[in-house]
């Protein structure tokens, strides 16, 4: 079912946007294609990369009376028009589509803003500048590279009564700046931000991990941010919300949830296209967004591939991360998904249950739609309005999903399964006392799940699952709910 009547659901909730259900079910007789450097490219079929700046160079006219002078302030503007006029070129034939999902669903206005982004984007990519700048914050002020551990006492535990079983490792996102995968991220497009002028930053939060992230980017590199969050969730995430606040940043409030304030975040954007720049944390939203989320956040699986090859001379048999909108998953598939012996399993919130309505399990029981300016799955209703989101874990609390991890389930690459509050209170609990690791409530829902994986796997099976992010924040959260539960 594909339901796209109301505005509302294009792009952002509540605005005046124009009406797109016609172009939306027409996508579903599109031809597949897929983003500029995704897995799902052949090399052959891969649009050439840009060209060097030596080569650039070599193409330019010199200058009146010699040789081009690479350092004169000219010349690099020359230079720079020409990688981004090529780089727009390049982004025809990258329509941010992963199947049926995915796309720009829009208003006109927004169209020209974010091919200019894709195309600062890939230029980015390509530049050795850039490159070494990222690397350099991610080792030296990020942390990185996060530990892959081996998790003894919880492989022990999930040992059968012959006294075998798989190999459980950690891959330590809660131990990086800021106490979770958000900032590898946050980061690289603050970053980004910077390089193309940008002088202030906008993001939305739901648990507060993005916004502290973001925050403290932007405090790294001299950039004004203000932070949307829901004010559910600020009553449950108060320390961060303090974090934020001590960073410099200044905490906008919105009635409601994470929905709530990333559609008000983008309103803010919208309003100031010039200055401003929309830094997202989820791997949802219009082209090229979920493409730079989940590039910046492919570190993790990249690591995971070289850390796997040291520690036992191979590759993980199976993956598991928690799914919200899919910003850790996909940083920890994205490196593996042409790898078919390695499974890849997201772990949605099935709240109370999935019968229960009061749920996050988008991929489960969602219908395909357009909602924040992209396809993919959703929580809706009938008349195609969306469904509010329940999940203890509160940065799992969105309706929707990223395009590509929807083009993942349905073609069978990614596994996609659910667990309860209960059972990630359970995990939280269970890694607290077997390893000394509290995790936060969103990570606890992969760590919940292998409790009906291990069960199946052979003895000696080696399986990683994305630890993405510290659970202190969620300390208060679960005590109350062991009071309750007592």
């Amino acid at each position: 079912m594909i339901m796209a009547s109301s505005p509302r659901n294009v792009f952002l909730q509540g605005g005046n946007t124009t009406e797109f259900s016609e172009p939306v079910l027409k996508l579903r007789r599109l031809p597949f294609s897929a983003p500029l450097g995704s897995p799902y490219i052949k090399a052959a079929d891969r649009p050439r990369a840009p060209i060097s700046c030596s080569a650039v160079a070599d193409k330019m006219p010199a200058t009146v009376g010699g040789a081009l002078d690479s350092n004169s302030l000219t010349t690099r503007r020359l230079m720079t028009q020409t990688f981004i006029d090529q780089a727009e070129l390049m982004t025809v034939s990258s329509t941010g589509k992963f199947g049926r999902f995915g796309g720009k669903f829009v208003p006109e206005t927004l169209i020209s803003c974010l091919s200019k982004l894709e195309a600062e984007f890939i230029l980015a990519l390509h530049d050795e500048n850039f490159q070494e700048e990222l690397a350099t914050a991610l080792r030296d002020y990020v942390g990185r590279e996060s530990p892959l551990y081996f998790a003894k006492r919880l492989t022990d535990y999930y040992k059968n009564s012959e006294g075998k079983g798989p190999e459980i490792y950690l891959k330590r996102e809660d131990l990086v700046h800021t106490g979770a995968h958000k900032i590898n991220n946050a980061i690289a497009q603050a970053m980004l931000a910077k390089r193309i002028g940008r002088k202030r930053i906008v993001a939305a939060t739901g648990a507060g991990q993005h916004g502290v992230a973001t925050a403290a980017a932007c405090a790294k590199l001299s950039l004004e941010c203000t932070i949307f969050m829901g004010s559910a969730d600020v009553g449950r995430q108060g320390a961060n919300v303090l974090l934020i606040k001590n960073l410099g940043a200044q905490v906008k409030v919105v009635d409601g949830s994470f929905k709530d304030a990333m559609s008000e975040a983008i309103r803010n954007w919208v309003g100031d296209l010039e200055t401003s720049y929309f830094l997202s944390g989820t791997a949802v939203g219009p082209h090229p967004c979920p493409t730079i989320v989940r590039e910046f956040q492919s570190v993790i699986g990249k690591e995971t591939r070289k850390q796997a090859e040291e520690k036992w001379g191979g590759k993980p048999d199976v993956l598991v991360a928690c799914v919200g909108s899919g910003s850790n998953a996909l940083g920890m598939f994205h490196e593996f998904i042409r790898d078919e012996d390695v499974r890849l399993i997201g772990v949605e919130a099935a709240g109370v249950g999935l019968d229960s309505g009061a749920h996050s399990a988008t991929l489960a029981r969602g219908d395909v739609g357009v909602y924040h300016g992209s396809m993919s799955y959703l929580l809706q209703d009938e008349e195609g309005q969306i469904i509010g989101p329940h999940s203890i874990g509160v940065g799992l609390e969105y309706p929707g999903v990223s395009p590509e991890l929807s083009f993942l389930k349905d073609n069978g690459r990614a596994e996609f399964y659910a667990v309860t509050d209960d059972e990630a209170l359970d995990a939280y609990r269970r890694l607290c006392q077997l390893e000394g690791i509290f995790p936060a409530l969103e990570a606890s829902h992969a760590l919940a799940y292998l409790e009906k994986l291990c069960p199946g796997l052979e003895d000696g099976a080696k399986v990683v699952v994305n630890c993405s992010g510290r659970g202190d924040k969620d300390a208060a959260t679960v005590y109350k709910h062991n009071e309750e539960r007592v």
